[in-house]
Parts: C-alpha cells; sequence; structure tokens
C-alpha cells in the first residue's frame, strides 16, 4: 500500500501535501488501514480506498470523494463498508458501474419520446410552413374527438391516434431500428399514405435528435434506416377540358363566395392551396396586375393577376388583411375548402377531384396552349427541372402575363363562361 502511514484527523489531513517532484502522493490511515487521502501536485485531495481481494488475487483501489466533501468520520465508515463487500467477493468497482448504469436507465426511462418531439417541433417551426406544421402535429395527435368531415359510411366517429403515436409513447431509446420495422409493418396496411409521410417526418426528428447533445446517447441514429417502405402512388385526378363547363357550374353556385373565388383562383393559377388561402390584400397589385404569394421553394414569387382571377378579387369584400377571409379559422383565413368543394362536385356529378389535382389541372390544361414548361412552371412555383431552368431561366412578369392569359381564356373557353372585358380599366382598379 505504501508508506506514509499516519494516525488521521481532519487537521492532519487538511495539513497534507504532496512530496516534491511526484505527480501524487498517498497517505494510509493507521486506524482505517484501507482508508487513504490522494494529492496531487496541484493540491487536490481525495479519500481512496484500497483493499487485497482474495477472492480474485489482486489489489483493488477506488475513489470514495472529495476531501471537501467528505468528512472524515464519513470516509472511514465508508472504507469500512468496502472492505467487507470486497471480503464477500464482491467487487466494489463493479458494483459501482451497475448502480451508475441503473441510474442511467432510470434516466433514459424518463425521456418520453413523445416530449422529445414537441421540443423538436418548438425548435424546427420557424422553417416551416403552414401544412407542414400541421403534419408534425397531426402525425402525433391521441385518439379522441370527434370527425365532423368527411366521415364516410363504417368508419368510426372518433378521431384515431396520429400514425406516430404509437411508436412515440415510449422512451426515447427505444425507437430502434427494429421497432420501426415493427410500427411500418403494422401502420402500412391500414394507411400508407400517411405511413409514408410518417417515417419521412420520424426520419427528420430522429436526425435533429443525434444532433442534440442531451439526446445523442439516447437516440438511435440508424432507426430509419434501411426500411421498406409502403410505395407511393401517383395521384392523377385532373379536370379534363371537357368537365369545365359543369365544374365552374357548381363552384360558382356555392354559398360562401369567398370559397367560390378561392377555388376558382386555385385552378386558374396552379397555386398550392396554403400559399394562395394565406394570401393577404397588400400583396394584390391590381394597377399592375401582379401578386406576391408564398412559395415553399424560392420562399415566395410574383405571379401574374389575369383579368378573370382580378374580377374575382374585385368582389371580394375586405374583413380583415387576407383576401380569403374566414370568420370561424384561427389563422382568419381559409383552412378546409375541401367539404364545399366535394359539394360542389357531387351536385353537378363529377367524380372526386382532390384540391391538389386542381393544381394538376392547371399543368395540364396549359399545354392546350402550348404553352411552355417553364413558363408554368414559374408560375405555379415548381421546381426548375432541366438544366437550363436551374441555372435559372427566369421569365419577366410580363411574358408571364401573356402565356397565363392564353391558359386562362382557354379554361374560361372550355368552360363557356362569358368574359366581361368591357372596361378594362374598372377590373384593375383596387375595390375600396
Amino acid at each position: 500500500m505504501g508508506n506514509n502511514h499516519i494516525s488521521f484527523t481532519a487537521p492532519k489531513v487538511d495539513r497534507l501535501t504532496s512530496e516534491s517532484g511526484k505527480a501524487q502522493t498517498f497517505y494510509w490511515d493507521t486506524k482505517t488501514p484501507t482508508l487513504g487521502v490522494r494529492v496531487t501536485a496541484k493540491g487536490s485531495k481525495s479519500y481512496i480506498f484500497e483493499a487485497w481481494a482474495w477472492s480474485s488475487n489482486e489489489s483493488i483501489r477506488t475513489t470514495i470523494g472529495s476531501v471537501d466533501t467528505w468528512t472524515l468520520f464519513e470516509a472511514q465508515s465508508e472504507a469500512r463498508r468496502l472492505k467487507v463487500l470486497v471480503d464477500q467477493g464482491v467487487d466494489p468497482r463493479d458494483l459501482a458501474r451497475e448502480m451508475k448504469a441503473q441510474s442511467v436507465a432510470a434516466a433514459t426511462a424518463k425521456v418520453n419520446a413523445i416530449d422529445v418531439w414537441e421540443e423538436f417541433i418548438e425548435d424546427r417551426k420557424r422553417n416551416w410552413g403552414v401544412r407542414q406544421l400541421e403534419n408534425y402535429r397531426l402525425v402525433v395527435r391521441p385518439a379522441g374527438g370527434k370527425i365532423t368531415r368527411g366521415l364516410k359510411p363504417g368508419m368510426s366517429p372518433t378521431k384515431q391516434a396520429g400514425t406516430l403515436r404509437s411508436l412515440l409513447s415510449r422512451p426515447l431509446n427505444e425507437i430502434t431500428r427494429e421497432e420501426v420495422a415493427k410500427w411500418l409493418k403494422k401502420e402500412t396496411p391500414k394507411r400508407p399514405t400517411w405511413t409514408r409521410l410518417a417515417f419521412s417526418l420520424l426520419r427528420a426528428f430522429v436526425t435533429w435528435a443525434n444532433d442534440q447533445k442531451k439526446y445523442k446517447g439516447l437516440v438511435h441514429p440508424d432507426a430509419c434506416q434501411r426500411q421498406e417502405l409502403p410505395k407511393s402512388n401517383a395521384k392523377v385526378d385532373c379536370l379534363q377540358k371537357e368537365q369545365l363547363s359543369d365544374w365552374f357550374k357548381g363552384v360558382q353556385t356555392l354559398d360562401n363566395p369567398v370559397i367560390s373565388a378561392y377555388l376558382q383562383i386555385l385552378l386558374l393559377t396552379g397555386a398550392r392551396r396554403e400559399e394562395l388561402a394565406s394570401l393577404k390584400w397588400k400583396d394584390i397589385d391590381l394597377r399592375w396586375n401582379t401578386m406576391i404569394i408564398k412559395d415553399k421553394v424560392e420562399g415566395t414569387r410574383q405571379i401574374p393577376v389575369t383579368p378573370y382571377v382580378a374580377r374575382l378579387l374585385i368582389g371580394l369584400q375586405r374583413r380583415n388583411e387576407f383576401a380569403f377571409y374566414s370568420e370561424t379559422a384561427k389563422t382568419k383565413h381559409i383552412r378546409e375548402p375541401r367539404l364545399a368543394h366535394n359539394k360542389a362536385l357531387q351536385k353537378v356529378g363529377l367524380p372526386h377531384i382532390s384540391i391538389q389535382g386542381l393544381r394538376r389541372s392547371f399543368g395540364t390544361l396549359a399545354e392546350w396552349v402550348e404553352c411552355p414548361a417553364g413558363i408554368s412552371a414559374q408560375v405555379m412555383g415548381h421546381k426548375p427541372s432541366a438544366l437550363a431552368e436551374k441555372h435559372y431561366r427566369k421569365r419577366p412578369i410580363d411574358m408571364l402575363r401573356m402565356w397565363h392569359t392564353k391558359i386562362e381564356n382557354f379554361i374560361l373557353e372550355e368552360a363557356e363562361i362569358k368574359q366581361l372585358l368591357e372596361d378594362t380599366k374598372r377590373l384593375t382598379v383596387i375595390n375600396k
């Protein structure tokens, strides 16, 4: 055990120093032979335990704690306790490691994945649009609450839990690749589209958690690797030009003029539903026939206001800052146009067309006037695909307006709508 055996007292321990030229010096208590004090060259002092283990035929040394934290009496008591363990064939170091592992496991069990998910949303939501943020919340919503819209025969009137709720209702460290595979196998047959979406959101969550220092040791970074995903079925719902007349009749007779105008402008601009729903009056310029809408690729984009779209906008009342206001939605603008759209379709006997299908319809109908693909893509806010488009052929607003007006005229002619363009100036004055 070394030399420097003295009878420890608190004042003596306080006066102990490291021997010159040594990195550390050990002193041993004659009253409690297994108790020592280690003093470093920098003056740091710790109580240590050292004893011979006959069961393993080796010397066992472990640190009890700092002299500043432990009293001499406490250190002597701890040394005697550890000596009893060694005599029983127990290695105190193994016991300490086991207790630490249990403590870590207990702490880990308290880190609920759903709570970390909420922290993830708060940290990242500034980078998301309204629809994307809503998806992150929908996939983890708890079960319960009445279904008020879109209830089909045979469906339960109660909302089911979000796709990811069952997986994330467990400790974060249990979200393993095996558990994700089980979750995919269970959810895919029931709701493949939502499962595919939920998986992409889960992958973003795992990447984020792995980048956080406090969760790095808990999250499994490979949880979403090499998983078999449900196939993505390409949507093909689209208005044919022969259906335009009936579609406009159904939409124009809706009781809500705001939704009626909104749906028509969706079709005539090819905009995404949230881009148009959140359009503000301050971003509409009917003097120069332009408007600025949100864009998930560029942030915002400017598009032409064609004559019929201008007429629809002028006909709207200004109730708040949004062109397509809502008196009931928390956002103060249109949030859910599907119910009204479905009623319009049923009224005129047209098959189901999704809101996204109206955007798809604009792109398809644009081809009838031989509009260059880059023109319609810029109006719709599509990412440029061809090399020439990427680097970057951005057309001026006048060129967009020329082709956009041709597209509108074609749609209105096929819909048998007589355009009221007698007074062009009247259509370019903001309704005050």
